[in-house]
């Protein structure tokens, strides 16, 4: 039986937007037809066909099927083995994106796993919350996060990355993280340990990919996401200085003024003038 959820509120980076699970009779079938958001079927006993845009797929056990948002698609159980499959349905900001780091997309909709009950589990438990339960979705939400994690190892574990495709991996991971974390005290040694290379290394990539050091690319984050905060009346300049991590506002100050060329009030002042 399918949950579904209501998704006017469906804006955040993974949202879900159904679950559910069934037991199909011999040539239960769904289709042609579209869906206006992302439909993952992992089928957990028996088989079928999935057909999309012309190709025809038979499938069984331990694998799964993508279906894309405005994309025509039917899928029907064999007759001799019909399959059980569980789905979970989702959108949001980050879906695409965690969809690709797994493999799949519109021309590559198909996936396996079966190494271990990890990708069943996480939709069993899925299926065992009631939408009924207060912050059931949340739940969900959490569950799917992990399915998709899966996914994406799953699918890494299958793939060796190119060095220069490697190298870019390295920088897009450092610069996430500066994104993420960039209020908090964190050090370029500890970025480069995050990331799982040495420090001098890592230096050498920002420098050929972004033409600046790791330092520099931090300090003019920081200064950026301290300017946008300086619209905010309300918040002081140390304030601005702990919410891009610095304790000291002296210190924050200098900073500023060695990247924008005038002093935190001063820069404020113009902006408010």
């Amino acid at each position: 039986m399918p949950y579904i959820t209501d998704t006017k509120l469906n804006k955040g980076d993974l949202n879900i937007y159904q679950w559910g699970t069934e037991k199909c009779q011999a040539r239960h079938h769904y289709g042609p037809a579209v869906r206006d958001h992302y439909l993952i079927h992992y089928i957990m006993e028996g088989s079928g066909k999935f057909e999309v845009e012309g190709r025809s797929y038979t499938l069984k056990k331990g694998q799964g099927f993508l279906i894309c948002p405005g994309v025509i698609t039917y899928y029907q159980a064999s007759f001799d083995t019909p399959w059980h499959y569980s789905w979970v349905g989702f959108q949001g900001k980050m879906a695409t994106k965690y969809l690709s780091l797994a493999g799949l997309d519109q021309k590559n909709p198909i996936f396996l796993y079966n190494k271990d009950s990890y990708i069943r589990d996480c939709l069993d438990k899925m299926n065992s919350i009631s939408q009924f339960k207060p912050y059931s979705e949340l739940k969900v939400t959490g569950l799917l996060y992990l399915f998709l994690y899966k996914l994406i190892e799953n699918n890494s574990s299958n793939n060796v990355i190119e060095p220069q495709n490697r190298k870019e991996l390295y920088v897009q991971k450092a610069v996430e993280f500066i994104e993420k974390n960039y209020s908090r005290k964190i050090t370029i040694s500890y970025l480069a340990k995050y990331i799982g290379i040495n420090r001098k290394y890592l230096y050498a990539l920002f420098k050929e990919f972004l033409n600046t050091s790791p330092k520099q690319f931090l300090l003019q984050y920081r200064m950026d996401k301290a300017c946008e905060l300086m619209e905010h009346t309300s918040l002081s300049i140390g304030d601005i200085s702990r919410s891009v991590g610095y304790e000291d506002p002296l210190l924050f100050s200098k900073m500023f003024k060695n990247i924008k060329g005038m002093s935190p009030s001063n820069y404020r002042n113009k902006l408010n003038s």
